[in-house]
């Protein structure tokens, strides 16, 4: 009788522990799905702190010199300088 308490125990913690690696918190498929989701914010991130560094670099420019202002005012307000010809090319 107890030659076979030992390994029915043993087996039930063995099917226990099997059970948590594949069901419930900490299971392959939720770290899996973490995983994931962690990758798809490192993205956003990464996206983000591009677009921030571009917004940093163009007030610098801003702050440190004209010809920021200058090309800003000629590409979206299309405003030229006294003796200037515009001329606009249409495609």
């Amino acid at each position: 009788m107890g030659n076979r308490i030992i390994p029915a125990i043993l087996i039930a913690l063995l099917v226990l522990f099997h059970a948590q690696l594949w069901i419930g918190r900490g299971s392959v498929p939720s770290v899996r799905e973490l995983q994931q989701r962690l990758d798809g914010q490192l993205a956003k991130n990464a996206q983000a702190q591009a677009g921030n560094d571009q917004l940093s670099a163009e007030v610098r420019d801003l702050k440190e010199g004209l010809e920021m202002v200058e090309e800003k005012a000629r590409s979206e307000l299309g405003m030229v300088k006294p003796n200037e010809i515009f001329v606009q090319i249409t495609k």
